[in-house]
């Protein structure tokens, strides 16, 4: 016998097996539903004094029935019936109103938000027989007032409505504006979305802003982008559910693959926001470690951001449940009783702690190199600043090298280092280290400590900051914080206005009383010589 939907506590034997028979009706694809399914429906409902509903797919098979209470009904998850961009979900919904009342916000949201081919509700007459039906589908056209079109009620059936030309006549309009898009190309495409409480626009401008650019950074398409103020934040789904809705709407005209939360997501409002929007839903930090895990070359930077992605992984394995079978290790010995989840469980934390002592190998390695520098008594200056401010830029210019850099976040992500000599025979180590960002991620703060302890040896940090952005200041905070946290925010600092020829004179003599800032353009080594002459100066002093 198939599953009941819903609450069905105090109903008699009798009643639930006339429930259960509802799985035998089937509805021809060209009605929104058969009369003898009407029928039941309102027989059924009108005995038990409850809501009553079924889903069933364009074949006219009942896939699910819901029992509701006497106001409304509670949808079961249908992730099994995907809807690609372009199209809708294949499933239909009619259930039974006790009293004469058209359809309630509630199904017009469910509509909306689960991409169903059709709600409709039947209402009960007084003697339990069908009353009328009330129609609504999905609208088109994305500037239609609630994205829905309702319509005048009608007859419970032998209403003149042919289902299957109405839904087709929708998903035609839906794969013309998602075609204008390129759907197939394969690659993600996401709407960005900031949930802030802060009444400061401009902050919450530029905090999108910055995922914009991280979004791209990972080869994303940005589709669009959405903030919300609130006076006080959804705790379960962060961003009010009228704002939940119109996302989920936005997601299905523009073609959206992926949605990206500026903020970062507790497991329980990633599964409360996938399980009303169906579609994937990362934030911010998922982000970052996926670009992180697209840059890392060296076998240390590998396994650096693999232990990030699984110590932020972790935790959130009881809501997503998921197999994770790419993970590479596994363990023997698990008890015959053992649940998928908790193997999942063991598997990630054998792993991370693999992973840890492999990298407690790179750094008593980097602790021995550190000791061999010490003995040679080599200078080490440290280019540390915000992700993309020109690091990697400065380090090629002054040692002549040929590190990767590009206008990108996070292009750089193994440290490199270069031996330099500047005037009168004085030879340093020069290294460039990963981009800061703010609320940097603390499961990759954690993974990449020894590649950050490398700062505790340093003799000076050129912190490069770029002039051209608008949010410098916002950046060189981020990095201040980042230096106290890891306990080197008293080695001698030079601020290095990187960029000084995208900006005015005016505001780069601001800038430079503001910060005590030496401004320099790190693709111009003619620019360089105020900085090397200070640097010289410092290693001279000490």
């Amino acid at each position: 016998m198939k599953k009941t939907f819903g609450n069905t506590s105090g109903l008699k034997a009798t009643q639930l097996r006339d429930i259960e028979n509802l799985y035998r009706f089937k509805t021809p694809p060209e009605a929104v539903a058969s009369a003898p399914l009407v029928e039941a429906l309102c027989r059924l409902s009108h005995d038990i004094r409850r809501q009553i509903g079924v889903l069933s797919e364009r074949s006219g098979k009942i896939s699910h029935v819901v029992v509701g209470d006497h106001k409304s009904i509670m949808l079961p998850d249908t992730s099994d019936y995907p809807a690609p961009p372009g199209r809708l979900k294949g499933l239909r919904c009619i259930h039974t109103h006790l009293k004469e009342e058209p359809l309630t916000q509630d199904d017009l949201t469910d509509l909306s938000l689960l991409r169903l081919d059709l709600i409709a509700a039947v209402t009960l007459k007084p003697d339990g027989s069908p009353g009328l039906l009330h129609l609504a589908t999905l609208s088109a056209d994305p500037f239609h007032k609630g994205a829905c079109r309702i319509y005048p009620p009608m007859a419970a059936y032998d209403n003149g409505i042919s289902c299957l030309d109405l839904i087709k006549s929708i998903e035609t309009d839906l794969s013309k504006k998602t075609a204008l898009h390129d759907v197939d190309s394969g690659a993600e495409r996401a709407i960005l979305i900031s949930v802030t409480a802060v009444s400061n626009k401009s902050q919450a401008e530029a905090s999108i802003k910055e995922l914009t650019e991280l979004a791209r950074s990972s080869d994303i398409e940005v589709l669009n982008t959405v903030i919300q103020y609130r006076k006080k934040i959804d705790p379960r789904f962060l961003l009010g559910t009228g704002k939940l809705e119109d996302l989920s709407i936005l997601a299905m005209h523009q073609g959206a693959t992926l949605v990206i939360f500026d903020q970062e997501l507790s497991p329980s409002q990633v599964k409360a926001i996938t399980d009303r929007i169906e579609i994937k839903v990362i934030d911010r930090t998922q982000l970052i470690l996926d670009i992180f895990a697209r840059r890392a070359k060296t076998s240390e930077g590998k396994l650096q951001v693999e232990l990030a992605q699984l110590q932020y992984m972790l935790p959130r394995l009881i809501q997503q449940n998921t197999a994770l079978s790419r993970l590479a290790g596994g363990i023997g010995g698990r008890g015959p009783g053992e649940t998928k989840l908790e193997m999942d469980r063991r598997k990630i934390r054998d792993r991370i702690t693999h992973i840890e002592k492999a990298l407690e190998q790179v750094k008593k390695q980097r602790q021995l190199q550190k000791s061999r520098r010490e003995k040679k008594g080599l200078p080490v200056i440290s280019i540390i600043g915000y992700t993309n401010a020109g690091k990697s830029t400065l380090l090629n210019t002054l040692t002549k090298s040929n590190v990767l850099a590009e206008s990108r976040l996070f292009a750089t992500l193994d440290p490199s280092s270069r031996r330099m000599k500047f005037p009168k025979d004085i030879e340093v180590i020069i290294t460039d280290t990963v981009g800061f960002i703010k609320d940097l991620p603390k499961e990759l703060r954690v993974a990449f400590g020894a590649t950050l302890e490398e700062l505790e040896s340093a003799d000076i940090l050129l912190h490069v900051i770029d002039s051209s952005n608008p949010d410098y200041q916002s950046h060189i905070l981020s990095v201040r914080k980042i230096l106290e946290d890891l306990k080197v925010d008293r080695i001698e600092t030079i601020h290095v206005l990187n960029k000084m020829d995208l900006i005015h004179p005016d505001t780069l003599a601001e800038l430079m009383a503001e910060t005590d800032g030496i401004p320099i353009s790190a693709k111009n080594a003619a620019t360089l010589q105020p900085l090397i002459d200070k640097i010289t100066g410092l290693i001279e002093k000490n």
